[in-house]
């Protein structure tokens, strides 16, 4: 035998030996993994007995493989009361201006993320009840004039003594919206009998239009950046109406494909047909089938009204056709039309799609490649999106009315890994369940107490469902890293967000009244500090307001040492079920001013 050198190795003549050693060691392994099996399973069987002394035993046994200590976080300053980490007005000069990509999300990296609390502004109140609260908030709550002094014309708000009021005007419907929503009610009948359910606003404002939809059974999303208008979705959320943050800019929304059965935009200066059409074509991809695209303002009834816009009727004339041209070639059809308010309606069938190809220039069909539910920091492209043709029990008018929608099993409930009709019942029983002994432990849900509630990380939605008779809406949010469930959630006429529990979430602080979550740290901790995602949850909580923390056992008490550092009260639960290897943290924000505050 020799080396690789071509030397000589000294030890060849000792060859013969390695056959019987060999035998001996593998004899001396065997002999040793069986002496191991009979001392490991004496061990396994000792720990199993021992259960009930381990989770009897003082917390720092519990949670020290976390190796969790106490901390009490300290304040931030009070300039960060309306701090949005992820679109922060402060860091804009960093990023293009090209299609306003600066007010898209830009999140800080770990190592900038602030491990302080938000302190609440100077004269902070508890919200107004709801339903009040849709109609007038404490102005110390959002302290920001820009929108009255601006909009004062249109009736938005008005400030009166310490109050916001909210006249339920709007730039397209001086005459109040309820009047707006009537007559676009007379143009879609379908908004009357329970076919459209959910609907999204882009370009909100302080989200009226939403507001107004609640009582006639519509559920909204409002969608505004955060601009020069200072807090539209904060207005909106102290209010009680669902809102958030975001922009059709340079990536996609946040919601799956054939999601919103209405989509509606009031004057809010999108330019639709710029880009290729990039902006509209977004909204085709989240509208359902059959779903409407609703327009008041520019161009619709330029006829009339191109005198107020600053413009010519020539120019007015062109932009209208051009959005109609548009519009026609991506499969919309024009549904109805009076006075400022245009209605289109997107293809209920493939018909038209399969006229579609790869390579027209306005605008191509999109390839395969393009999934269609990726939208978490994906990329728009001036390509239509085509409904999957055998989804036929997903368009608008072949989906079970509302309320008989909440628990008929969505047809998309295949396309989840393990999904199915059964999987789909037991969950909803499931829920049931939970959300009565919720209520034992927390029996401020149900009340006026709880208004706006989010669902960290949702399955199909089964919490809102379950509390769907109660004064109460819930932004269900599906982790862009889980299965994507979302598509479901929105089929059984809930609202939701893809999200990811590492960055921050797309809403002012002080915005939710509870948070849930079922499992989150456990799912997403090999990622995820668990102490920044506490730390984002304290910021969007409001003063007073409540979080349940369903988790491993193995988790709950250190959740419960980071959170008494944020000057939150818990207390631990049994489960519906009082099993051991899951526990309920029942938690309730304090409310404090900060130190600097001169109230």
């Amino acid at each position: 035998m020799k080396y690789k050198d071509g030397k000589p190795n000294p030890h060849s003549d000792k060859g013969p030996r390695i056959v019987p050693l060999t035998i001996i060691v593998l004899v001396l392994c065997g002999f040793s993994f069986y002496l191991g099996g009979i001392f490991g399973s004496e061990r396994n069987r000792i720990e199993v007995n021992d259960v009930k002394k381990a989770v009897s035993a003082p917390k720092e046994a519990v949670v020290a493989p976390l190796q969790i200590k106490s901390i009490a976080f300290p304040e931030c300053s009070s300039d960060y009361q309306d701090y949005t980490p992820c679109t922060d007005p402060r860091r804009w000069k960093k990023y293009g201006v090209y299609r306003l990509a600066f007010m898209e999300r830009h999140c800080l990296p770990v190592f900038e993320k602030k491990e302080c609390l938000i302190p609440p502004p100077d004269g902070y109140k508890p919200p107004i009840k709801w339903p009040k609260s849709r109609d007038e908030c404490w102005y110390r709550n959002v302290p920001y004039d820009w929108i009255n002094k601006q909009k004062s014309n249109q009736n938005w708000l008005r400030k009166q003594g310490e109050k916001f009021l909210f006249p339920g005007g709007g730039t397209m419907f001086p005459q109040g919206v309820s009047a707006y929503v009537d007559l676009m009610q007379d143009l879609i009948p379908e908004m009357k009998d329970g076919t459209i359910r959910t609907a999204i606003d882009t370009g909100c404002g302080v989200a009226s239009w939403g507001g107004d939809l609640l009582d006639r059974g519509i559920l909204t999303v409002s969608l505004a950046p955060r601009d020069n208008h200072e807090a539209q979705v904060q207005f909106a959320l102290e209010r009680g109406i669902p809102a958030i943050l975001g922009i059709i800019s340079t990536q996609r929304l946040p919601f799956p494909s054939n999601s919103f059965d209405m989509a509606h935009c009031s004057r809010c200066l999108i330019p639709w047909t710029e880009y290729g059409g990039v902006y509209l074509l977004e909204i085709h991809r989240i509208l359902r089938p059959g779903g409407f695209w609703v327009l008041s303002g520019p161009p619709v009834n330029y006829e009339r009204r191109w005198r107020g816009w600053n413009t010519t009727v020539e120019e007015q004339r062109m932009d209208y056709e051009k959005l109609q041209e548009l519009l026609t070639s991506m499969c919309f059809k024009l549904y109805n039309k009076k006075d400022d308010i245009a209605v289109w309606q997107k293809s209920s069938d493939n018909t038209c799609y399969n006229k579609l190809t790869y390579s027209e220039p306005y605008p191509p069909k999109c390839d395969d490649s393009l999934e269609p539910d990726s939208a978490w920091y994906t990329p728009l492209r001036p390509c239509v999106v085509v409904p999957r043709p055998q989804l036929k029990k997903s368009v608008l008018e072949s989906m079970p009315k509302w309320p008989e929608r909440l628990h008929a099993a969505p047809e998309r409930i295949s396309d989840v890994h393990g999904g199915s009709a059964s999987a789909f019942k037991h969950d909803d029983s499931k829920w049931k369940v939970r959300i009565k002994h919720y209520k034992k432990l927390l029996p401020a849900i149900g009340t006026d107490k709880i208004r706006n509630v989010m669902d960290m990380n949702t399955v199909y939605g089964g919490f809102a469902a379950a509390a769907v008779d109660d004064p109460l809406w819930v932004m269900n949010v599906v982790s862009s890293y889980a299965a994507n469930t979302l598509a479901v959630v929105f089929d059984r006429g809930l609202i939701g967000t893809y999200h990811d529990w590492c960055e921050a979430f797309s809403t002012y602080p002080r915005t939710y009244d509870l948070l849930h979550l079922d499992g989150l740290y456990t799912a997403e901790s090999h990622r995820c500090d668990m102490k920044y995602v506490l730390l984002e949850m304290d910021r969007i909580l409001r003063p007073n307001g409540y979080a349940i923390i369903r988790e491993s056992s193995y988790f709950v008490d250190a959740v419960a040492a980071i959170a008494k550092g944020m000057r939150w009260g818990c207390h631990k639960e049994e489960t519906e079920y009082g099993v051991e290897k899951e526990k309920l943290l029942i938690c309730q924000k304090k409310l404090w001013y900060s130190s600097q505050s001169s109230s």
